[in-house]
């Protein structure tokens, strides 16, 4: 058995958050995100909380969980303990329990043009990569929006502008990308006081990444860019 202690809260009753405990009987194979959807099926159906896929694709479960933020779908049980503590993602607005209030990390999400950005008329032909430049995107691609990174970066918190982590990390997958052509327009998303001038280099965000990706290197990546940018007016060496 495992007390698993959730974070409540709910804005109509709540003047501030508290932890509900539950006792859960552990088996192999016991996720986080299950042991929450038996306490809601049979404890408390009042829970609130995400989740879609179940398979750590959707990223919609990130939690904090036991003092590090993870996929709840893809923590199992047996590998935290006989006590266990569920929080909702810092730096973000709770609704309720552990949902978070996303509209600014989507916002911000959309301010930066998530799509390949190339007007060059096609005709029957196809923009062609060589292995070599696909191979760029490898550590890029795998971003599945779960928000860890943004909840553990220091600087989400100080500065709501700033774009964050995540979002930086898909600026650099599109500015990567040799069939992108806004390469000038992501370097000026991303040069600014609340882009990636403002990270700090914490390294937190690498260490959450449950996709074990590395937001930092990208942001390290823009900033040449950037520099190079306002030295040489050039916004990409091809």
């Amino acid at each position: 058995m495992a007390r698993v202690s959730v974070f409540r809260y709910d804005p109509e009753f709540d003047s501030k958050g508290y932890f509900d405990d539950f006792e859960v009987a552990v088996r192999p194979g016991l996720t986080v995100l299950e042991a929450l959807i038996n306490i809601l099926e049979q404890e408390d159906g009042g829970l609130a909380f995400r989740y879609a896929c179940r398979g750590a694709v959707c990223g919609s479960c990130s939690m904090h969980i036991n003092g590090m933020y993870r996929l709840a779908c893809a923590t199992q049980m047996s590998d935290l303990g006989d006590e266990v503590v569920v929080r909702p993602l810092y730096h973000l607005p709770v609704i309720r329990d552990l949902v978070v209030d996303m509209t600014s990390f989507w916002a911000k999400y959309e301010m930066i043009r998530p799509w390949l950005a190339n007007e060059t008329p096609l005709g029957d032909a196809e923009r062609i990569q060589s292995p070599e430049e696909r191979a760029r995107l490898d550590n890029l691609v795998e971003c599945i929006l779960c928000a860890c990174c943004h909840a553990s970066c220091p600087f989400t918190d100080t500065d709501p502008q700033y774009l964050g982590p995540a979002l930086l990390l898909k600026v650099d997958r599109f500015y990567a990308d040799t069939r992108d052509r806004a390469a000038a327009d992501r370097l000026a998303a991303a040069d600014s006081e609340h882009g990636v001038w403002r990270c700090h280099t914490a390294y937190n965000c690498v260490e959450v990444c449950p996709k074990s990706l590395n937001p930092t290197a990208s942001i390290a990546h823009l900033k040449m860019g950037a520099a190079r940018r306002r030295l040489t007016g050039r916004a990409k060496v091809r």
